[in-house]
């Protein structure tokens, strides 16, 4: 209660927040920024993420900076240099969305009048304010989205928020070119093997779509080999495989009129959220139960219909399936996507 009186009576004029992990991740921190937005509208926002994913900030609305980490070359040389420039920036808040030891330590030690974490972080004890943190399933479910609100609900309200970005017009303008006539978009490639649909059963399906149907293959740079194999070895001469070809907000700008959009459990998911474009999400090894299911108006989820005993085998997936079998995706039959047509 004293938190929340506190921040009631002082307006935040810098705020930090902090997520360093995977790309979805952070398309999963956007409804905290819109939330401090709307409820701090003359307050700075800046955040602090991993490099190689500024761009999907490019032109936004609600950010004065983004901050990057380099954690590929001298990790912690670069995480000790951006300790310091977060200091001299004497921030009113910092938000850490993650539970991990290395921006806990920056947190407890960014001289910010107010920190706000999750009790999971190593370094939580030092927060000014510790949030649970919860895994719900079934009749504890909650999405990442809200856990991730939890943070901030005692200087704002409870409500719910869906992910957002903001394709720019360039972005707009350069997809145009994609959208002549009916397509869909697949994003087939996932960081996790047992998260991934497998690549004959992609090929399958892209065979029995009518070739009167562009199909755009999208991915980064390291998806290109797994994209042409599919574009070479389907039937299908109106595939295209544009792989590397696209940066985060034109694939979220190109998805956006997709007549449909197939995803794993994985990156491309929360693109498709934050635009609210329509999706077909394809859960193998991992279940939308763990909070980091698709938040689209227009979105369905797919998955196999066979009790599992293995199922889920871990929270974010394995580079192998563990049985050896990987039945919880080999058994969903591409007639399932094909019905979202």
């Amino acid at each position: 209660m004293v938190e929340k009186q506190y921040f009631c009576l002082s307006m935040p004029h810098k705020i930090l927040i902090i997520q360093t992990a995977s790309i979805g991740d952070v398309i999963l921190i956007t409804p905290v920024i819109e939330k401090l937005h709307l409820f701090f509208p003359e307050s700075q926002i800046d955040i602090l993420i991993k490099k190689g994913y500024g761009g999907l900030f490019d032109k936004h609305p609600f950010l004065h900076k983004v901050i990057v980490w380099d954690k590929i070359r001298f990790k912690y040389i670069k995480l000790f240099q951006l300790w310091k420039q977060i200091r001299q920036e004497k921030y009113d808040l910092v938000v850490n969305v993650q539970r991990f030891a290395s921006t806990g330590l920056v947190t407890a030690l960014s001289s910010a009048k107010k920190t706000i974490g999750f009790d999971k972080n190593p370094f939580s004890r030092f927060f000014s304010l510790r949030i649970k943190h919860d895994i719900g399933l079934k009749d504890n479910y909650i999405h990442e989205v809200d856990r991730n609100l939890k943070l901030i609900e005692n200087i704002t309200d409870a409500s719910h928020i869906n992910p957002r970005i903001y394709p720019t017009a360039q972005n707009l303008t350069k997809t145009s070119q994609y959208k002549t006539r009916k397509y869909i978009c697949i994003a087939p490639a996932s960081l996790w093997f047992t998260k991934q649909y497998p690549e004959n059963q992609w090929i399958e399906f892209i065979s029995k779509i009518n070739s009167e149907t562009i199909i755009y293959l999208l991915g980064s740079e390291a998806d290109f080999d797994l994209c042409e194999r599919i574009r070479l070895n389907t039937s299908n001469s109106s595939t295209v495989n544009l792989a590397g070809k696209l940066n985060l907000l034109e694939s979220a700008a190109l998805m956006l009129d997709a007549s449909m959009n197939y995803v794993n459990d994985s990156a491309p998911m929360h693109l498709c959220s934050a635009v609210n474009a329509k999706l077909t999400a394809v859960y193998c090894s991992t279940i939308p139960e763990f909070g980091f299911g698709p938040l689209a108006d227009n979105a369905a989820i797919i998955q196999t219909q066979e009790k599992l005993d293995c199922r889920p085998c871990g929270l974010h997936g394995f580079r192998e399936c563990p049985k050896k079998h990987f039945n919880c995706a080999k058994t969903i039959s591409t007639s399932e996507l094909l019905y979202r047509l």
